[in-house]
């Protein structure tokens, strides 16, 4: 779980199951689920708009580059997980030192994931 306030988990994930998946993991851990998000132009919205803490962002996401997206997170100083079943190698150059996910991931994979991107923001959280 995470401590302090409830932190703000944007989800943007086209495959329902994975979906529903993520955020069961993300209100285990005590936070809040923004979206999800399942087609890009909406993706886009809630990035530009939302109240968020952090991203996890599949890639391909009906078929388009989830990267609009993360550029708008970066922008906004968020940071992003992104959780892919294609080789990592594939990720522009801008974004080769981001946090990765590798489908199928373990709920333990996820949760330290998590809990190392957010460490390293202003409003660090533990997860217990």
């Amino acid at each position: 779980m995470f401590e302090g306030r409830t932190k703000r988990v944007l989800i943007v994930e086209d495959e329902a199951m994975i979906s529903m998946l993520i955020e069961d993991m993300v209100l285990d851990f005590g936070c809040e689920v923004v979206g999800p998000a399942a087609r890009l132009d909406h993706a886009l919205t809630l990035a530009l708009q939302a109240d968020i803490d952090i991203g996890i962002l599949d890639i391909n996401v009906d078929g388009t580059v989830v990267f609009p997206v993360a550029d708008v997170l970066r922008f906004r100083g968020i940071p992003f997980i992104f959780s892919t079943g294609y080789d990592f190698r594939s990720l522009p150059e801008r974004f080769r030192e981001c946090p990765a996910l590798s489908k199928p991931f373990s709920y333990d994979n996820f949760a330290d994931t998590l809990r190392t991107t957010l460490a390293g923001t202003s409003d660090a959280t533990e997860i217990a």
